[in-house]
């Protein structure tokens, strides 16, 4: 499956990317706000292509290598993973792009192709971006690609407090009143 923008070519990753994959994710820019994404092996870069490809064979969709068109140059990752918030499904919206290719609005228009793509073909489930709030290229990013602030759903993330943002659809909706439902109190 490919995607394809004004400037850009998104496609599945394949065992060729693991290079390419491991070189975004072991230098420590692309991954300062989120530490533990970061690579120090080939290996943990060849694990990593290997849950992309499961949860592809898995879902029928995932993360997408990002290229020009007619290049076979990798600018980054863009995608789409399931998980959930605050105890509803939910699809986090993945982007990650070389140091190189920052600066000229290739992750907004692959994010915003992925936004597009996601609400075309799994319209029941919200889409969400996990953004700290210092990076705020990150949630730049987010609002190209069609999310808005969702502060209510901000939450403890696993490199720190993450803000969320969240694509406006039926899906988001729900997720919103679920957010905004009293809790009950536990009795022990």
């Amino acid at each position: 499956m490919e995607l394809k923008t004004a400037r850009l070519l998104l496609r599945r990753p394949t065992a060729a990317d693991v290079d390419a994959i491991f070189a975004v994710h072991r230098d420590l820019e692309t991954c300062i706000h989120n530490p533990s994404d970061g690579l120090a092996r080939l290996e943990e870069a060849e694990a990593l292509y290997q849950r992309w490809d499961d949860q592809w064979r898995q879902y029928g969709y995932g993360y997408w290598v990002v290229r020009h068109h007619g290049s076979a140059q990798q600018l980054g990752f863009c995608g789409i993973k399931p998980m959930e918030l605050h105890g509803a499904p939910v699809l986090n919206l993945f982007y990650r792009f070389a140091t190189s290719a920052w600066g000229r609005g290739f992750a907004g228009e692959a994010a915003g192709a992925v936004a597009t793509w996601a609400s075309s073909h799994l319209p029941d489930l919200p889409l969400i971006a996990r953004v700290r709030p210092a990076n705020v290229a990150s949630q730049r990013v987010a609002l190209r690609a069609g999310l808005s602030r969702a502060q209510h759903l901000d939450t403890e993330g696993c490199d720190g407090f993450d803000w969320i943002y969240m694509a406006l659809n039926p899906a988001a909706a729900a997720l919103r009143r679920r957010a905004a439902e009293p809790v009950e109190p536990t009795t022990g």
